[in-house]
């Protein structure tokens, strides 16, 4: 199951039924968990450790080191969990020291072909990024999000769960979960009403959302004020108080 024209360098520590294609290069400080297969002519390295039954197509860098300019050759990493496909030509980097040394990919996430993980993001679980789509250094990613094509996310933002953007989309702002965005600059587009049902939420859930989009977007209240109301209506409802945390704890400030 391991090409014999695969490059392997000592050190590295490969899992049980783990497959390698032909060509592809596995650095001496990678770890690749038991089941996952790697096409050809992949390169991982770097202080890269993969979980179990991941996919990794041909052509794809998972492991280099940062873009970054302050970058020192330091021994930062990136950890990848299970179950995750990655496509094409995908480009997975190392942390920074200053952005805490690592970079996360959780498990059951999608990467289509050209995506690019920068430097330092944690991303969490179930997410898919068509192809094309790029995350800047720094960038949080919660559960559940689906990135349109080409969707582009600047440096330090945060997506929260359940986020859904329309292709092309670029966002130099924090988006709240439960959204969905499109456009450059990315604007908001009401609740993601499908992916919700279609995750279980139900009616009554989604109406507390609709009621919570409306007082940030609709109401013509100033933010603080906007807040204030969707803050009473968290007392009675667990996803608008993760609505109202977003909110409350962005840095860069929310898509309006």
């Amino acid at each position: 199951m391991i090409s014999p024209h695969a490059i392997i360098e000592d050190g590295a520590v490969i899992g049980k039924d783990v497959s390698i294609g032909h060509f592809s290069i596995i650095g001496k400080d990678v770890k690749i968990g038991d089941g996952t297969r790697v096409g050809s002519h992949v390169t991982l390295t770097g202080h890269t450790s993969i979980g179990k039954n991941n996919q990794i197509f041909q052509y794809a860098s998972v492991g280099e080191v940062p873009q970054s300019t302050g970058y020192k050759n330091e021994p930062t990493e990136l950890r990848i969990g299970h179950n995750n496909i990655i496509r094409e030509f995908c480009t997975l980097h190392t942390g920074t020291v200053e952005g805490g040394g690592i970079t996360r990919i959780g498990n059951d996430n999608f990467l289509m072909a050209y995506v690019h993980i920068a430097h330092d993001c944690i991303l969490g679980n179930k997410i898919i990024f068509a192809n094309g789509s790029s995350l800047a250094g720094h960038v949080v990613v919660g559960d559940h999000v689906i990135f349109g094509g080409f969707t582009l996310i600047h440096q330090f933002c945060k997506i929260g769960a359940h986020v859904m953007t329309g292709i092309g989309a670029v966002s130099f702002k924090d988006i709240p979960p439960y959204l969905k965005v499109a456009g450059n600059t990315a604007r908001p587009y009401g609740i993601n009403v499908k992916g919700l049902q279609r995750r279980g939420f139900n009616e009554e859930e989604i109406s507390a959302l609709k009621d919570a989009y409306r007082a940030l977007y609709r109401s013509q209240l100033s933010f603080q004020d906007a807040i204030v109301e969707i803050n009473k209506l968290a007392a009675d409802d667990t996803n608008v108080k993760v609505f109202a945390d977003f909110l409350a704890n962005s840095e860069r400030g929310v898509v309006r």
